[in-house]
């Protein structure tokens, strides 16, 4: 299983490196890794993040990354990260 992120969600995940990295580079840094490790064990788990409690009966998943949330969505093998929120965003029905 593989870990791929939609344009969408990848260019949402660099601008929050790129706004962190303005206040505390060394911070950015960490949140990326911390970003890499969690989304990595999905390759594993992929059913180990919870269900969006905003949409639980959609196929949707979330891990936390404090402050950020990381919407995602298991499909042909692949978990594709499909947004990437701050936590203070309230999420809308995804397409």
């Amino acid at each position: 299983m593989k870990v791929l992120f939609t344009p969408t969600a990848r260019r949402q995940f660099l601008e929050a490196v790129t706004y962190i990295y303005q206040d505390n580079p060394t911070a950015a840094v960490s949140f990326r890794k911390r970003a890499e490790q969690t989304l990595s064990r999905l390759k594993k788990f992929p059913e180990s993040g919870r269900l969006i409690p905003e949409f639980p009966d959609l196929p949707y998943r979330e891990v936390i990354l404090k402050p950020y949330r990381f919407f995602y969505k298991v499909k042909d093998k692949n978990v594709w990260v499909v947004a990437v929120w701050h936590c203070a965003q309230i999420p809308n029905e995804p397409l």
